[in-house]
């Protein structure tokens, strides 16, 4: 069938599976481009299928010649539906994979639960007796907690009080003011429940207590932080709070792994455009704006740029990785540079719904967006009839 972007609110009903495939071909050549990394040979990466967790399968794979299993929660093709991108972009990520010699297994499933866990362990014992790198990067907006059964749901508000600031409608450019009613401690707590640490602590101790990690095995996490403009609503937020746990865990992690020399790490990456951060208010607006800044100095990234100079540049060059007061990898250090900043905090005064089109990248932020879905991309042919039910070899 022809498949089109069917749009709603900040999400796209459809995916292009020959558009995420060619995404998928444009990383791993992005990689290939900047030479072998002397990294990890065995990896788990936990939310495989998209964004930050995806770039850093590719890396590892086509970067290290890494064996690789993904665990991810992604939605299969039926007959005249497509399936959701994750599953296209894993599918085409496992075929690549093969013909360049290197082991890829996925498993689709509900990372937070006791089963896919059990499923991950057997799966890593059978085929890779243990793993040196660990990555954990889910962004679930629900968590149904193994072990109590509850659902707990993550939100995205300010505490303490109301927070009013701009936003953009990305599909219309329409620049608007938004408020959002703060948090009450229920709010909080379920939001660090999904989106803090405790998860990725269970997944270490379970990976320990079987032996399937390698000496000297890493686990790396995925934070933010973001500039004073977003603070109110992000790092001082609901979802700030669970970054602080998420961070915080990491410290108890590294503990648990002393005895394996091992270290767990929280990697404090750039602003981009993703499914989870479009829902969110005023990130729009600063991305557009930053975007523009960051081509202009020719220092923009992707997700794929992100992780391979994570690598590259700061966990697997042989020496101390450099950590900021907090412990934490900062690879957000060209978002943050004080001149980006100061000239954003000036835009951003400035920004209407009138002039957003030329003081921002807009335009850059609608490509990004259409691009996680597969669409916009260079050399697919949007017009022809396109195979919905594409399956992920392994699953």
């Amino acid at each position: 069938m022809v498949i089109e972007p069917r749009m709603r609110g900040f999400i796209c009903l459809t995916a292009h599976p020959k558009g995420c495939e060619q995404n998928v071909k444009n990383q791993i050549e992005y990689v290939k481009s900047k030479g072998k990394i002397d990294g990890a040979k065995k990896v788990l990466v936990i939310g495989a299928s998209t964004g930050f967790g995806l770039a850093s399968r590719i890396a590892s794979a086509f970067g290290s010649d890494a064996a690789t299993i993904g665990v991810f929660f992604e939605k299969p093709p039926q007959e005249g539906k497509t399936a959701s991108p994750g599953w296209y972009n894993s599918a085409a990520f496992e075929q690549e994979a093969t013909k360049a010699g290197l082991y890829a297994k996925s498993i689709n499933g509900d990372a937070f639960s006791d089963e896919v866990k059990r499923q991950t362990l057997d799966m890593i014992k059978a085929d890779l007796g243990q793993v040196d790198l660990v990555i954990y990067s889910l962004a679930s907006p629900v968590r149904l907690h193994p072990k109590t059964g509850v659902l707990h749901r993550s939100t995205l508000k300010p505490i303490g009080q109301t927070f009013t600031n701009k936003t953009v409608d990305f599909h219309t450019g329409n620049v608007t003011n938004v408020s959002i009613e703060p948090a009450n401690q229920e709010d909080i707590d379920n939001t660090v429940t999904v989106m803090g640490g405790e998860d990725w602590a269970m997944w270490m101790e379970a990976l320990k207590s079987e032996n399937l990690l390698a000496d000297g095995a890493t686990t790396i996490a995925y934070s933010y932080i973001g500039p004073s403009l977003t603070e109110p609503v992000y790092r001082k937020g609901t979802i700030g709070r669970a970054k602080d746990h998420l961070e915080a865990t990491a410290f108890e992690i590294t503990d648990t792994l002393k005895d394996i020399n091992g270290k767990a790490y929280v990697s404090v990456n750039k602003a981009l455009v993703t499914q989870a951060s479009s829902a969110i208010p005023v990130i729009p607006l600063y991305i557009s704006l930053l975007y523009k800044l960051m081509k202009e100095e020719g220092i923009h990234e992707g997700c794929i740029e992100q992780i391979q100079r994570l690598y590259a540049d700061r966990v697997f060059t042989g020496k101390d990785i450099p950590l900021d007061e907090n412990g934490r990898i900062r690879i957000d250090d060209w978002e943050m540079r004080d001149d980006i900043q100061d000239k954003i905090a000036v835009l951003w005064e400035k920004a209407t719904t009138e002039n957003l089109s030329e003081i921002g990248d807009l335009a850059g932020y609608k490509q990004d967006f259409l691009n996680l879905f597969g669409f916009g991309f260079d050399g697919v042919d949007y017009l022809a009839d396109a195979n919905e039910m594409v399956q992920v070899p392994s699953i």
